[in-house]
C-alpha cells in the first residue's frame, strides 16, 4: 500500500489542477457557448499571467510563516480557501462582461499560482529522492483528475443539470474539501529545515542565496531555456483544443465532456504512471527525450481529426494518443524540475522554474486564435508539432548535464 504522503500528494495535485481548468478550458467552453468570438477566447489565455510571474513573490513563501500548521501547509490552506471564495464569485459573473470575467480569472490564477508554489515546495521537501518519479505520477494523477472534474464533468453538469453557476459553486466546495485534507497531511519540515529557514529570515538574503545556489549548477542558463521550450508544442496545441472540438468540429458540450475529458483523464493517468515506471529504468534524460518526441508527434492526431469526417470514435482516438504521450512527458518534466531544486530554497526555485515552463502556455499560446483564423485548424496543429522541435534540440545539447541530475 502506498505511504500516506503519496495520497496527500495526490490530493494536492487535485487542488492544483482544479482552478487552472476553471480559468482555462471550462471558461473557454462557457464563453464559446455564450457566443463570445474566437479572438477574444484566445486572448483569455493571458489571464494566466500569474503562473508566469509567480517567481516574483515566491521568496515570500520561504520568508513569511502564516503561523498556521507548518510553513508549507499554512500557505497551501490559505490559498485553497482564497481560490474557493473566488471560484464561488465567478459563478455570479456575466460571461459578456469581459473586464469582470478577466479580473476574477486573474485573481483565481494569482491565488492558484501561489498555492502551486507552496505545493511544489511541500512535495520537493517531503518526498525522498527515490520517490520523485512516483511522486510526480501521483501529482499528475491528482492534477489530471481535477482537470476531468472541473473540465469534462463540469461541462456535463453545466449543460445537463446545474448550469454554469451551480457548477462553479460545486467546484468551490471541492477546494474547501482539499483544504481539509491538507490540514491533516504530514509536515515536510525536519528540525534542521526549520532552523535553516529561521536563519534565512532576511528576505533579500533568501533571494540572493537562492539565485546563487541555482546559478552554481552546471549549464544553469541553458537549463532555463530548456524549461521554456520543452512543453511549448504541447501547450500551443492544447490552448484551443476545447474550442476546436466545439466550434471547429461542432461537437456538443455533452459529447466533449463525456468523450474528450474522460478519455483524456484515462490516457494521462496511464501516461503518467507508465512514464514514471519507465523513468526508473531508462533514466531522466532518456525519458525526457523519448517522451518529448512522442508528445510532439501526438499533436498530429488532431491534424488528422481536422482533415477527416468528424466522428466520436476519431475524437476519442486523437484525444487518447495526445494525452497518453503528454502524460508521459509531464511526469518526466515534473521530475526534472524537482531534481533541479535545493530543499532549503524549494519554494523560490521551483516557482522560478515552473513560471518559465508556463511561458509557452500563457504567452506563446495567446495568438493561437489568430493563427487558426488565418491558416485553419489543420495547419495550426502542424505548426504545434514543429514548435516542439527546438525544445528537443536544447535537451540533446544538455544531455550530459541532465544525466548528472539523476545521480
Amino acid at each position: 500500500m502506498p505511504p500516506f504522503r503519496l495520497f496527500c500528494i495526490l490530493v494536492l495535485g487535485f487542488s492544483s489542477g482544479l482552478p487552472l481548468a476553471l480559468t482555462g478550458s471550462t471558461l473557454q467552453a462557457w464563453l464559446a457557448v455564450e457566443n463570445v468570438d474566437i479572438k477574444t477566447i484566445g486572448l483569455y489565455a493571458v489571464v494566466g499571467f500569474p503562473y508566469t510571474y509567480k517567481f516574483l513573490w515566491s521568496p515570500l513563501l520561504d520568508y513569511l510563516n502564516p503561523k498556521l500548521f507548518d510553513q508549507r501547509r499554512g500557505w497551501i490552506v490559505l490559498m485553497q480557501m482564497a481560490c474557493a471564495a473566488l471560484v464561488a464569485g465567478m459563478a455570479f459573473v456575466d460571461a459578456h462582461s469581459a473586464w469582470t470575467v478577466a479580473a476574477v480569472a486573474v485573481a483565481i490564477a494569482f491565488c492558484s499560482a501561489t498555492q502551486d508554489m507552496a505545493v511544489d515546495a511541500y512535495r520537493t521537501d517531503l518526498l525522498p529522492a527515490q520517490e520523485r518519479g512516483l511522486g510526480a505520477a501521483y501529482y499528475v494523477t491528482g492534477y489530471r483528475t481535477a482537470m476531468l472534474v472541473s473540465g469534462g464533468l463540469a461541462l456535463i453538469l453545466a449543460g445537463e443539470w446545474l448550469g454554469w453557476r451551480g457548477t462553479y459553486l460545486l467546484m468551490a466546495g471541492l477546494l474547501v474539501a482539499c483544504a481539509m485534507v491538507t490540514a491533516i497531511s504530514p509536515t515536510a519540515d525536519t528540525p534542521a529545515d526549520a532552523a535553516r529557514r529561521a536563519q534565512n529570515r532576511d528576505l533579500w538574503k533568501i533571494v540572493r542565496d537562492s539565485a546563487a545556489n541555482f546559478m552554481s549548477k552546471e549549464a544553469a542558463l541553458w537549463v532555463l531555456l530548456l524549461i521554456v521550450l520543452y512543453k511549448v508544442g504541447d501547450a500551443f496545441a492544447g490552448s484551443l483544443t476545447t474550442a476546436f472540438l466545439l466550434k471547429g468540429l461542432g461537437f456538443t458540450l455533452t459529447e466533449v465532456g463525456a468523450v474528450n475529458k474522460t478519455v483524456s483523464l484515462v490516457a494521462t493517468l496511464m501516461g503518467a504512471f507508465l512514464g514514471g515506471w519507465l523513468m526508473t529504468r531508462i533514466g531522466l534524460y532518456s525519458a525526457l527525450m523519448a517522451f518529448g518526441a512522442l508528445q510532439a508527434v501526438s499533436n498530429l492526431s488532431f491534424w488528422v481529426l481536422a482533415v477527416i469526417e468528424p466522428s466520436i470514435w476519431a475524437m476519442g482516438a486523437a484525444v487518447f494518443i495526445e494525452n497518453l504521450c503528454g502524460g508521459m512527458g509531464t511526469a518526466a518534466f515534473v521530475a526534472l524540475l524537482t531534481s533541479l531544486c535545493t530543499k532549503e530554497f524549494s519554494a523560490t526555485q521551483y516557482a522560478l522554474l515552473s513560471s518559465l515552463a508556463a511561458v509557452g502556455r500563457v504567452y506563446l499560446a495567446a495568438p493561437a486564435g489568430y493563427l487558426v483564423e488565418a491558416q485553419g485548424w489543420a495547419n495550426f496543429f502542424i505548426f504545434s508539432t514543429v514548435a516542439a522541435l527546438p525544445g528537443l534540440f536544447a535537451l540533446y545539447l544538455l544531455r550530459s548535464s541532465i544525466k548528472k541530475l539523476a545521480r
